[in-house]
C-alpha cells in the first residue's frame, strides 16, 4: 500500500534548497568498546523494520496530476545510508564539530530514502560518535518516528529483535498506474484535487528555487509578512557551523528551586543571557534591540490537534527573550512569567510525564519541534529554541553507553541560528546550528552559555528559598518520642518538575 505526500509535507519539501537543507540531525558520542561501523550496520538492519518509511523513497506522478507517493525503494542499500567516517587520532571535539558541520550542510539525495547515519571513529579516549540526519518530511510523529528512537536500548545486553529479516520491497507502480491512481484520488476527493492544483506538486524539487518558494507560500510555510530583522537574521549561505555545549542538570535544578521557576525557564533564561553576551561582544547596540522573539515548541494534550504516535501534540509558543535586561534574575523571572499562561491552560505536559511516555525519545520530539518552527515562520520570529527533556538514565547502542547527545536543527530561510537542548542522564546538552558566513563567531555564543549559567548559579547561592505564601514553617523538634516515626516532609517542599 502506498501513501501520498500530504500538502504540509510538500511545503517542507519546497523549502528544501542548497541554502536551507531541511533535515534534522543528532550527534551522539559513545564510550569506547563495542560500537563500530559493522555493529551499527547490524543494529540498523535489525531495527529498521520498526520504521518502514526509512526504506521508502519519493515517487513523482507524471503530469503533476497529484502529490508524490511514498514507495518502497527496490534498490535499497543499507550500506549507502549507514556510512563510516573517521577523524585523525586522537580526534578532538572541535574536529568532530567541523566534520558534523560539513555533513549537515549537504542536502539529502531525493532519489533515495531521505536519511543518513555516519559512524565516526578516531575520537580521543577511543570514543565513537554517531551522526544521524533525517528529512523533515520523513519524521512526522504520526506515521514515522525518528530512527534514533528504535536503535537505543536501556539494557546494554539487549540482543537482536529480528522483527522482519525477510523484507522484500513492493513493486514500484508503473507510470500508467501512477496516473490512474492520481485520477482516482482526485475524483474521490475534490479537496485533494484542489490541494494538488494549488501546490503544484510535480514542481517540487524539479524547478527553480523561485517556483519552490511559491509552492511554500501557497502551503503556508512562507508568508508575505516581512522577515524578522535582527543580528540573527539574513541571507543564508550553503554552509553551517555547529557548536556543542555540555552542562550539569543539577545546576538548573538548584536555580529552579531557589527562584521557584522550572528547568525550562532556566534553560530559556540561559539562552537569553548567552544571546545578550554574544551580541555585546559584537558591539551590537542593545538599546535598539530590547528583545528577541523566539518560538519555543511545547508539548500539550489537545484532542483538537493532530494526534501523534507519542501521546502528545506539539505547538509553538512565542516568548520575547529580554536580552536588553542587565539582571540575570530579572531575565529569569520575565521568561518564567511568559510561560505562566501556557502552564495555566491545563494542556501543558510536564517533563516528568513526557519522559514517562512509552517509547519516548528526544530525537522524535526534536523533529516535531523543527516542523512546528517551520510552520510558525509566518509569525516573524527571530530564533527557535527547542528544549526536550530526556531520560535520566543511560542508554545504549550495540552495548556501548551513550555519553553525550546534541540536537542539530535545520536553519529556516533567513534565520542564522537555531538552538536545540536535550537533558540526558544528569546533563543538559546544547546543539547550536549557525550559518557559517552570518555567524562566524558561533563558538563565542557557546562560551556565553557557560558564563550565563555560572552567573545564574551565583544568584542561587546568595538567595534563600522563599516559604510558600499563607503557610508557616513548622517548628523543628529537638527529639522524637521513642518508637515514633520521623515526620513526613511537607508537600510544598518538593521541587517543581
Amino acid at each position: 500500500m502506498t501513501e501520498r505526500l500530504r500538502p504540509r509535507d510538500l511545503a517542507f519539501l519546497a523549502t528544501d534548497s542548497p541554502s536551507t537543507p531541511m533535515h534534522n540531525a543528532t550527534l551522539e558520542v559513545f564510550e569506547s568498546g563495542t560500537l563500530d561501523h559493522a555493529r551499527a550496520l547490524e543494529l540498523v538492519q535489525d531495527r529498521i523494520s520498526y520504521v518502514p518509511r526509512y526504506r521508502q523513497r519519493l515517487q513523482y506522478v507524471p503530469g503533476q496530476l497529484a502529490n508524490p507517493l511514498w514507495v518502497d525503494d527496490t534498490e535499497f542499500d543499507l550500506t549507502y545510508h549507514v556510512r563510516r567516517s573517521a577523524l585523525p587520532r586522537p580526534g578532538t571535539m572541535d574536529q568532530l564539530r567541523e566534520l558534523t558541520a560539513r555533513i549537515v550542510s549537504r542536502p539529502l539525495d531525493r532519489s533515495r530514502p531521505l536519511w543518513e547515519v555516519y559512524v565516526i571513529e578516531g575520537l580521543e579516549e577511543g570514543r565513537v560518535a554517531m551522526l544521524s540526519k533525517s528529512h523533515q518530511i520523513l519524521v512526522d510523529g504520526v506515521e514515522t518516528v525518528d530512527l534514533g528512537q528504535v536503535v537505543m536500548d536501556v539494557d546494554p545486553d539487549q540482543g537482536p529483535l529480528g522483527l522482519d529479516e525477510e523484507w522484500r520491497p513492493r513493486r514500484t507502480p508503473t507510470p500508467a498506474a501512477l496516473v490512474l491512481g492520481a485520477v482516482a484520488d482526485n475524483l474521490e476527493s475534490p479537496r485533494t484535487l484542489l490541494q494538488t492544483v494549488r501546490s503544484g506538486a510535480g514542481a517540487v524539487g524539479r524547478r527553480a528555487e523561485s517556483v519552490a518558494t511559491r509552492v511554500g507560500q501557497v502551503a503556508g510555510v512562507f508568508s508575505s509578512r516581512p522577515a524578522a530583522v535582527s543580528p540573527v537574521n539574513g541571507e543564508l549561505s550553503q554552509q553551517r557551523r555547529i557548536v556543542t555545549v555540555a552542562t550539569d542538570l543539577a545546576d538548573y535544578r538548584t536555580i529552579r528551586r531557589v527562584h521557584q521557576t522550572t528547568v525550562n525557564d532556566v534553560v530559556l533564561a540561559t539562552v537569553t543571557g548567552a544571546l545578550r553576551g554574544w551580541l555585546m561582544t559584537r558591539d551590537e547596540a542593545l538599546y535598539g534591540i530590547k528583545k528577541l522573539k523566539a518560538v519555543v515548541p511545547m508539548s500539550v494534550i489537545d484532542d483538537e490537534l493532530e494526534a501523534t504516535s507519542l501521546g502528545t501534540q506539539v505547538i509553538g509558543h512565542e516568548v520575547n527573550l529580554p536580552i536588553g535586561e542587565v539582571s540575570p534574575v530579572v531575565r529569569l523571572l520575565q521568561v518564567s512569567y511568559s510561560f505562566n499562561g501556557h502552564r495555566e491552560t491545563g494542556r501543558a505536559v510536564s517533563a516528568q510525564r513526557l519522559t514517562g511516555i512509552a517509547g519516548f525519545a528526544p530525537t522524535t520530539f526534536h523533529a516535531l519541534g523543527s516542523r512546528v518552527a517551520a510552520r510558525e515562520l509566518r509569525r516573524g520570529f527571530h530564533v527557535s529554541v527547542t528544549n526536550v527533556p530526556g531520560p535520566q538514565f543511560p542508554l545504549y547502542a550495540a552495548g556501548a553507553q551513550m555519553l553525550e547527545t546534541y540536537p542539530i536543527h535545520p536553519l529556516l530561510p533567513g534565520h542564522a541560528l537555531a538552538i536545540g537542548v536535550t537533558s540526558y542522564d544528569g546533563q543538559v546538552f546544547y546543539g547550536i546550528t549557525a550559518d557559517r558566513d552570518l555567524v562566524p563567531d558561533a563558538d563565542v555564543l557557546g562560551q556565553c552559555l557557560l558564563e550565563t549559567l555560572e552567573e545564574l548559579k551565583d544568584t542561587a547561592t546568595d538567595v534563600r528559598p522563599r516559604a510558600p505564601r499563607g503557610r508557616k514553617k513548622k517548628a523543628v523538634k529537638k527529639s522524637e518520642p521513642a518508637g515514633r516515626k520521623p515526620a513526613q516532609k511537607p508537600a510544598q517542599s518538593r521541587e517543581k518538575k
